[in-house]
């Protein structure tokens, strides 16, 4: 079993190839920063990432396998990466989703093939249950533009809709 010295060393170089050096999704080492950050502890049950928000634990993964935990670590900092990404990339019509989705696997590949594949297969099932939708940004748009000419909300949607058909693309179409 590795200290949390050790983890944190491990995590600080891993976090170093991805550009992920000092994010505040980095977790602490045997104590908790609160406000849902997480924080490792270790002890004879195994490796465990805990987040606490205002005194109050939220979840709690627990590993005895340090490639499970550093996967979980790095699957938040690689979400909270990638959505930034996204942000600063973003493209109007395709589902934010596509850009994100595919960012935070090239960050895990870089890392591990392994994690980059179980990330994949998460999403994949993500999308199976919230298939991607490119035209939610017009739908919304013309919705609004139709509440603001006096349409009920009611209304406004469904001329989004007649415009925009919810038509979900399915995932294997992308």
């Amino acid at each position: 079993m590795k200290t949390l010295t050790e983890i944190k060393a491990e995590v600080d170089s891993r976090a170093a190839k991805i550009g992920a050096s000092g994010s505040d999704s980095l977790p602490t080492y045997g104590y908790s920063k609160d406000f849902a950050y997480p924080h490792i502890e270790v002890d004879s049950r195994g490796y465990h990432y805990v987040v606490v928000e205002r005194g109050e634990e939220l979840s709690r993964f627990t590993t005895r396998e340090l490639d499970e935990l550093l996967y979980k670590i790095f699957q938040g900092v690689t979400f909270d990466l990638s959505s930034n990404y996204e942000v600063a990339h973003r493209v109007t019509g395709p589902d934010f989703r596509r850009m994100m989705f595919q960012h935070q696997v090239e960050l895990l590949s870089q890392l591990s093939e392994k994690w980059a594949k179980q990330r994949a297969a998460e999403h994949e099932e993500i999308l199976r249950k919230h298939p991607f939708d490119d035209n939610s940004d017009m739908r919304g748009n013309l919705c609004k533009k139709f509440r603001t000419e006096g349409h009920s909300p009611e209304t406004a949607w469904q001329m989004a809709c007649a415009r925009y058909p919810l038509h979900i693309v399915p995932f294997d179409a992308r």
